[in-house]
């Protein structure tokens, strides 16, 4: 069963409908125009009817609470009728008028209002404000003001967006793509979309969530959400838009640049598990794919087309995604020479020519012959033509043909979305044939069905609120974190020409000497490197800084590596692991997680930057000590945990990684 909380609310047997604006008059028509079976009751104070039914004068007039209730009168009386409603007992409201929390810039009232509405709705759920509401075609129940294209069904995927506007429009697709759910959010004053999320997900006839996200207001919750989907196997994706809140000090660091505002976003998509889409069109089909076969157990796929420009352009395409075509084995290509004849060159993506067209039975020995057990999906591209596709029906019949023959995971797919008709989709869909609009969407669709994954089982470590206003010296910094465990050199921070020779006696030249109290030394050519013990002293004084430090120089590097971490209020620490040195920022060669993240979380971050090669060892030359660079990563996040409260940023750049330890040589420090 889903929530309690939120069950009465989307699964209403009872439906108030307050007002008798236009609004409020499409809310009734709407819901009987999908059979719905439950009670309507309007409200209105001086309408006798609304919508043809019946209207009650007072909301303390209906027969019994209301299992939902549609409020589409101004902001000030809906917050009265919805603490009428909490205190009647009803299971939920939808909230649509706006002038709330979302209109602060024009009215600064609507933060004392959302207040005010969040206290009058005490324990009783309500969607919104500013909020359209939803549309439950399982059950036929709908709390929605304005037109739509769901049509009733038995079971489907589950769409919850922050925008009115792209729900109603995402209602109108024509992919053959069955929405049980349509929830526009509103603002959510109350009632999360994650919370959502996680009602929707007890309802047996959901296959798949798809969240179209502005932000993540509470993570912990986001968190519960992929837990609670993982546990029950149902997939969620997303199409996350909008920069967050990251407070960035771009002049003082290079991570802060480099971890730009969406970056923590994509940690926390990642760390949840939940694969995230760029576009509308990739969205819809990739629930429909994971409406049809669920998450897709890796990204080896097959093509099959009777055009060799088609065999080609897919090819081409799958080029970056991390998609493969497997060769073809011995007994697939057994297979297909038994229905192809020896004309055709047997490869994958296969070119099948015409030979076979019209022949159903031939066409689906052919495509089965491109499936198995190491294939996870094929693809036959067929292009149905707009002006007569009689002659297409062979295709259609040979794609039922192999999924009822082989129970594969099969697909026809149009290279483009207006060449694959509706009533031809929707016959293939109920065929178990996956009918994907569009190549580019395709292969969007098959990446993202390979990459959702359980979340991890550790909380994201939330950051403190302390305003990070001071920057501490590079001496600093490298004390505070070689506390926690980070090698650095051996240095000595010197003011006077007596200091500075003393240095040069103590430690081993060649050395390092650096101005202190500069964001950017080398900007303002502050740093010499390889001085050796005699010109330490002339080096000092030409420095031009009134602090210098001289360090001992690392040698044998064979890669220089970023570690920075950087405060996200709205994701938590974000932390950034890429090319260091003078070219960070031109490189721009890095990944991102969270915090906390585990050594392997680290060792498969590293893995994937572009200098990964040189870390293993590059054409012959010694491999860096990938233990001791983890290590270092760890010895940063222990003291980012440790000062969690107060900390904005930290940084190192670069990390010299040679073939037996990771020394940190440069070190910045950001916090309260």
């Amino acid at each position: 069963m889903m929530t309690k909380d939120l069950a009465r609310l989307l699964q209403p047997k009872s439906i108030a409908v307050i007002g008798g604006g236009a609004w409020c008059q499409q809310v009734i028509r709407q819901s009987k125009r999908m059979g719905y079976a439950g009670q309507i009751w309007p409200v209105h104070p001086r309408a006798a009817e609304i919508a043809r039914h019946a209207a009650h004068s007072h909301l303390e007039d209906l027969p019994a609470a209301p299992d939902a209730a549609f409020i589409g009168i101004n902001r000030h009386a809906t917050i009265e009728a919805v603490r009428i409603l909490s205190g009647m007992g009803a299971g939920g409201a939808v909230c649509f008028a706006s002038g709330f929390s979302e209109a602060t810039a024009e009215d600064g009232t609507g933060d004392d209002l959302q207040d005010q509405l969040i206290s009058a709705a005490g324990d009783m759920p309500i969607l919104g404000p500013n909020c359209y509401g939803f549309i439950n075609a399982l059950d036929g129940a709908l709390l929605w003001p304005d037109q739509h294209g769901a049509t009733p069904v038995e079971k489907g995927v589950a769409i919850l967006t922050q925008s009115s506007n792209i729900s109603i429009n995402l209602t109108m697709q024509k992919r053959a793509l069955p929405i049980a759910y349509m929830v526009a959010c509103g603002n959510m004053a109350q009632t999360s979309q994650a919370k959502i999320a996680a009602a929707l997900i007890d309802d047996p006839r959901v296959t798949a969530v798809g969240l179209h996200i502005e932000g993540f207001k509470d993570i912990r919750e986001w968190e519960v959400l992929a837990a609670k989907a993982h546990d029950k196997g149902i997939p969620l994706i997303a199409l996350k838009v909008g920069a967050s809140d990251q407070a960035q000090a771009a002049t003082v660091s290079h991570t802060a640049s480099l971890a730009g505002s969406d970056t923590g976003a994509q940690a926390l998509l990642d760390r949840l598990g939940i694969p995230r889409l760029s576009t509308l069109p990739d969205f819809l089909e990739t629930l429909k794919l994971l409406h049809c076969y669920g998450p897709l157990p890796g990204g080896n796929i097959a093509s099959i087309s009777c055009s060799g420009g088609e065999a080609s352009l897919i090819a081409d395409m799958a080029v970056g995604t991390g998609l493969s075509f497997p060769r073809l084995t011995n007994d697939k290509k057994a297979r297909l020479r038994d229905a192809l004849g020896p004309m055709v060159a047997l490869n994958n993506p296969l070119d099948y020519h015409t030979y076979i067209w019209r022949d159903k039975e031939a066409m689906a020995k052919a495509w089965a012959g491109m499936t198995g057990h190491d294939i996870d999906l094929t693809i036959s591209i067929v292009d149905y033509p707009t002006t007569d596709a009689a002659d297409w029906h062979c295709a259609t019949q040979a794609a039922l043909k192999v999924h009822a023959e082989t129970d594969a995971r099969f697909a026809i797919a149009a290279t483009l979305p207006e060449l694959l008709p509706e009533d031809v989709a929707q016959q293939l869909m109920n065929g178990g044939v996956l009918p994907f609009m569009g190549l580019g969407e395709t292969l969007a669709a098959i990446r993202a069905a390979g990459q959702i994954a359980a979340p991890s089982a550790n909380p994201v470590w939330l950051p403190g609120t302390a305003e990070a206003n001071r920057t501490l010296t590079e001496s600093a910094s490298k004390q505070a974190l070689t506390a926690c465990g980070l090698p650095i050199p051996q240095n000595r921070t010197v003011s006077s020409a007596t200091e500075a020779r003393a240095a040069a006696q103590e430690m081993r030249a060649p050395f390092a000497v650096k101005g202190v109290g500069l964001a950017h030394k080398s900007e303002h050519s502050a740093v010499r490197l390889g001085v050796p013990a005699e010109d330490v002293t002339d080096v000092v004084a030409t420095i031009g800084t009134g602090e210098v430090l001289v360090e001992e120089m690392i040698t044998g590097a064979v890669a220089e590596l970023l570690i920075g971490v950087v405060r996200d209020p709205a994701h938590g620490f974000v932390l950034t692991l890429g090319a260091g040195g003078v070219l960070t920022e031109i490189l721009r060669d890095t990944t991102s997680l969270l915090l906390p993240s585990t050594p392997g979380d680290i060792r498969a971050a590293l893995g994937k930057l572009k200098i990964a090669p040189l870390l293993a060892g590059y054409r012959g030359q010694p491999a860096a000590d990938m233990d001791a660079i983890i290590a270092a990563v760890e010895a940063v996040q222990a003291y980012v945990m440790q000062n969690a409260d107060t900390l904005g940023e930290v940084e190192i750049n670069p990390l010299l990684c040679t073939p037996d330890r990771a020394v940190a040589v440069d070190a910045l420090i950001r916090k309260a």
